[in-house]
């Protein structure tokens, strides 16, 4: 038995905790499972697995071996497969992270033809607003939505979300609605701020007049600061202020009558949108085939001119 053979059986075992059920579900004698083990964990000269007469629980090598060789042993089975045209071809792990709003709205609603198309990816979906370490957390791709820094990472972009000013009715009806700049003076501002405890830039616009493009913002009070998204919102339905946010998320409740949009005349700049991956030679056809399927869930939601 070659050694990719002994990882599959791991991997099987692994994932059952059980010698017997990884036999049964192999097609296999328990004898043999437990052999092509026994003999992985001699080549790599560690435990792998801790054996008790009622589980069967990774060591904590077993846990770094099961991890890399996951990845591994899916890009070679879809290696063996990159001439077949069957979507079932696609097999492995694929770990992706996004906004919590495009996860909700855009992906979940279309993920379950996606997976019927593809049942053998297995996909791990981080939805959060705080920006993950794309190599060292293991993610295969990244969709995110700002401007983005200095970085190794290949970024793909993919449009913008055009920004709104919006309030609540409740707000507004409490506080009048402004229709100038210095009008905001007057008013509050629901603050999002990634890192809890940072200072708060105000309220963000592009002073078409001036013709640069450059962002500019005009200080503003605010009794609440949040780092989620969605509360974000949510504050604003409350009637706890003025919020930014992309039109996209915003349509059911401008559409609702429960948000209306104010200064229209003094948006912020819209905000661009990347997918964003490793600066790999091969990136493995399961990531390619997701990446473009995200793509195209996002073209009609996005502007394509900044």
């Amino acid at each position: 038995m070659n050694q990719f053979e002994s990882m599959q059986i791991f991997l099987r075992v692994a994932e059952l905790a059980s010698f017997t059920a990884a036999a049964d579900s192999l097609g296999m004698h328990k004898a043999s499972v437990s052999a092509a083990v026994q003999q992985l964990e001699n080549r790599l000269g560690t435990r792998l697995l801790h054996r008790t007469t009622r589980k069967v629980q990774m060591t904590q090598d077993g846990q770094v071996f099961y991890e890399r060789s996951k990845d591994l042993v899916a890009d070679i089975e879809e290696l063996q497969g990159l001439f077949q045209d069957s979507p079932a071809a696609l097999r492995g792990r694929l770990r992706v992270d996004m906004p919590l709003a495009v996860a909700r709205d855009v992906v979940m609603p279309a993920l379950p033809a996606f997976m019927a198309e593809h049942p053998g990816l297995e996909i791990e979906l981080s939805s959060t607003d705080r920006r993950v370490d794309l190599v060292r957390e293991g993610f295969d791709c990244v969709l995110r939505v700002g401007t983005l820094g200095d970085s190794s990472l290949i970024a793909r972009p993919l449009g913008h979300y055009r920004l709104l000013n919006v309030a609540s009715p409740a707000y507004l009806a409490a506080h009048g609605t402004p229709q100038t700049l210095d009008d905001l003076a007057r008013h509050r501002l629901v603050h999002y701020l990634p890192a809890l405890g940072a200072r708060a830039a105000g309220f963000e616009y592009v002073d078409d007049a001036a013709g640069d493009g450059h962002a500019r913002f005009f200080p503003m009070p605010g009794a609440l600061s949040v780092n989620n998204s969605d509360a974000y919102t949510r504050a604003c339905l409350a009637g706890l202020g003025i919020i930014q946010a992309p039109e996209t998320g915003l349509q059911p409740w401008l559409a609702g009558g429960q948000l209306v949009e104010i200064l229209p005349g003094w948006r912020a700049a819209p905000m661009p949108v990347s997918l964003l991956y490793a600066n790999r030679r091969h990136l493995p056809r399961r990531v390619q085939v997701f990446m473009a399927w995200l793509t195209g869930l996002m073209q009609p939601r996005l502007m394509r001119d900044g």
